[in-house]
C-alpha cells in the first residue's frame, strides 16, 4: 500500500486551503503586532541593554548614555519597526506550522517525518544566533564604536557618540537577522545531503571557497567595520564544519539503511528457497 496520503483536489480547493493558511498566519502576526506595539517602548529598552553593557565596558558613566532622534516621527516609526520585528518572532511558530500544514498533505510519511525535525531545529538555531548577537556581539560592536570617542582638550575637539534610535535599531535588527540566517546553514546543508544534492566529500573539497564566501557574505550583511565582519565570518566557518559533520551522519545513516534493506532482502530470498 502506498503511504502517499494526498487526495486529488480541484485547484479551487487548493486556493481555498492556501487562503485559510494565509489568514491564520496574517492573523497571528497582527495579534502579535498589536501586543508588541503596546509594549514597544519596553521592548526597545530591552534592546538597548547591550548598548548599556558596552558603555560599562568602555569605562563610561552608564547614567549619561543616551540615544536621540532627530525627526519628530522617527521614534514612532522606530516603535512600529520594533513591534513588527517582535511580532515576526512571536508569530513565527504559527506561520511555520501553517506552511507545514499546507505542504504536508503532498508529502510521503517518511518525508514528513524527515522534515519535521528541521522545522523544530530551524527556530532554535535562529534563536541561538540572536542570543549570540544580543549577549556578546552587539556589546562588542558598540564598545568598538564607543572607544573611538574623543574627550577633547589639548588641541583635540570633543567627539561623542550619540546614536539615533532608528540607526541603533537597524544595526541590531541587521545583526540578528544576519546571524539567524547564517545559523540555518546546518539545516540547509543537511536537507540537501538527505536528497543527495550535497555530500560531505564535496563540502570538504569546497572548504577554502566557503571560507572566502563567508567573509564576503559577512562584509555584505554586517556594518562596514572589521569587528562585525570577523564576528560573523568566524561563526559561519564553524557552522560550515558542523554542516560537513551533519552531512557525514546523513550518509552513514543512508548506508546503514541500505545495508539493512539488502540483508532483509537476502533473508527473504533464502526463506523462499
Amino acid at each position: 500500500m502506498s503511504d502517499y496520503e494526498d487526495k486529488p483536489q480541484p485547484l479551487i480547493e487548493h486556493l481555498m486551503e492556501l487562503r485559510t493558511r494565509l489568514m491564520w498566519a496574517i492573523g497571528a502576526f497582527f495579534v502579535a503586532f498589536v501586543c508588541c506595539f503596546f509594549f514597544a517602548k519596553q521592548l526597545f529598552n530591552l534592546l538597548v541593554v547591550p548598548y548599556k553593557w558596552a558603555v560599562v565596558w568602555a569605562g563610561l558613566d552608564v547614567t549619561k548614555s543616551e540615544l536621540i532622534y532627530t525627526a519628530p516621527q522617527e521614534f514612532f516609526f522606530t516603535q512600529v519597526k520594533v513591534a513588527m520585528f517582535g511580532a515576526l518572532v512571536i508569530a513565527f511558530p504559527v506561520i511555520a506550522s501553517q506552511i507545514y500544514k499546507f505542504v504536508a498533505p503532498g508529502l510521503y510519511k517518511n518525508e514528513r517525518s524527515a522534515f519535521l525535525p528541521f522545522l523544530i531545529a530551524s527556530p532554535i538555531l535562529f534563536l541561538m544566533g540572536g542570543a549570540l548577537v544580543y549577549f556578546f556581539f552587539t556589546p562588542m560592536v558598540m564598545w568598538f564604536f564607543l572607544a573611538m570617542q574623543q574627550a577633547g582638550g589639548d588641541g583635540e575637539v570633543a567627539i561623542s557618540l550619540l546614536p539615533r534610535v532608528s540607526e541603533y535599531l537597524s544595526l541590531i535588527m541587521t545583526l540578528v537577522l544576519s546571524f539567524g540566517l547564517v545559523f540555518q546553514l546546518p539545516v540547509v546543508t543537511t536537507l540537501l545531503a538527505r536528497v543527495g544534492l550535497l555530500t560531505s566529500d564535496w563540502l570538504r573539497e569546497k572548504r577554502k571557497y566557503a571560507i572566502v564566501i563567508a567573509f564576503v557574505v559577512a562584509a555584505v550583511l554586517t556594518p562596514p567595520d572589521p569587528m562585525s565582519q570577523i564576528g560573523l565570518a568566524i561563526p559561519t566557518i564553524i557552522l560550515y564544519e558542523i554542516s560537513i559533520y551533519a552531512a557525514r551522519l546523513v550518509e552513514r545513516k543512508r548506508r546503514e539503511d541500505s545495508e539493512t534493506a539488502e540483508s532483509s532482502s537476502d533473508v527473504a530470498e533464502t526463506d523462499k528457497a
